[in-house]
């Protein structure tokens, strides 16, 4: 922090531009983002919910996926309400400690759900290819450290970017054309030679998304081959079904994530990656708890119960 108040950033501020070169779409644009981040809390917090109070899902698969409906929310959480805010005030300052604390909790819940997606593509390889061990396997000690994993990998790969944030001196107007404190557009408005931050935020990006892919990928090679050599159709039925939640979530993540990687460099493309930024950071949070509640059956049977049980 020394360092900070000797080159003034701590009084730094940010102006988000959001999406302000359209006045005429700001209230529109609220209600949708206000929808969208309401249906994303309910959600959420509901499948949460669900899990915890139904003991038929007391299961691996549904402990991972309350800590994906956890990280879900709390991403969408450190996004959405200044998004929100941005598209009714005037003034869309953020501080540089306010920045700082979106970028660096943004970044703990992204890589958090990275590893989460790919500790679940793990549990789906013991339950189809080892079923009969699945419930020795799968222990309550393994799932707590595999969940303990991407949570831990988040906070150390969040706090070495930010620390490397915190060296950088900001002068001058620093307008930010996105709605969130990403690493790209902070390093993008500083003033100090950038070179070691974007380095290793490219390393870190890379390592992240190329090792849980090699995971993912893997595991539903020997899903597939499993599956294939099921004598029985309605066995292969059954576990194409219950990987089909999870493979539709991975491919909207990781598709999302790989499409702003390739995303060119250019002025003309930053409405396509605010565009890309919303889906992933706002819209992919809400997306997952319907995934899962609308392909699954047992999440299905668990709300027609509590239904029922509330409408007497």
């Amino acid at each position: 922090m020394l360092l900070l108040e000797g080159n003034h950033s701590t009084g730094a501020t940010f102006t988000l531009l959001g999406f302000s070169e359209y006045p005429e779409l700001q209230i529109p644009l609220f209600l949708l983002f206000l929808a969208v981040y309401t249906i994303t809390v309910v959600g959420n917090l509901g499948m949460i919910m669900i899990i915890r109070v139904s003991p038929q899902l007391h299961t691996p698969m549904y402990f991972f996926l309350s800590h994906l409906s956890f990280v879900d929310f709390c991403y969408s959480t450190t996004v959405t309400p200044k998004l929100l805010e941005n598209l009714v005030v005037e003034d869309r300052t953020i501080s540089f400690i306010g920045c700082i604390v979106q970028f660096l909790l943004a970044c703990i819940f992204a890589v958090s759900e990275t590893f989460m997606l790919a500790v679940m593509a793990y549990d789906r390889f013991v339950a189809v290819c080892n079923p009969l061990l699945y419930k020795a396997v799968m222990s309550q000690k393994l799932c707590a450290s595999l969940v303990a994993g991407p949570y831990t990998w988040g906070v150390v790969s969040s706090l070495t970017l930010t620390y490397f944030l915190l060296t950088l001196s900001f002068c001058g107007s620093n307008i930010i054309n996105n709605f969130v404190c990403e690493h790209s557009v902070i390093v993008s408005v500083s003033c100090s030679d950038t070179y070691i931050s974007q380095v290793l935020c490219f390393a870190i990006a890379m390592f992240n998304e190329v090792s849980s892919l090699v995971i993912i990928l893997t595991t539903y090679i020997f899903i597939f081959v499993t599956v294939i050599k099921m004598p029985s159709a309605g066995g292969r039925q059954k576990a194409f079904s219950t990987c089909a939640s999870h493979l539709t979530a991975i491919t909207i993540f990781h598709g999302t994530v790989l499409f702003l990687y390739c995303v060119p460099n250019s002025k003309n493309s930053w409405n396509t990656v605010k565009v890309a930024s919303v889906f992933y950071t706002v819209v992919i949070p809400m997306l997952n708890p319907l995934i899962y509640s609308l392909r699954n059956k047992d999440v299905k049977d668990t709300v027609s119960k509590i239904t029922k049980v509330f409408s007497f």
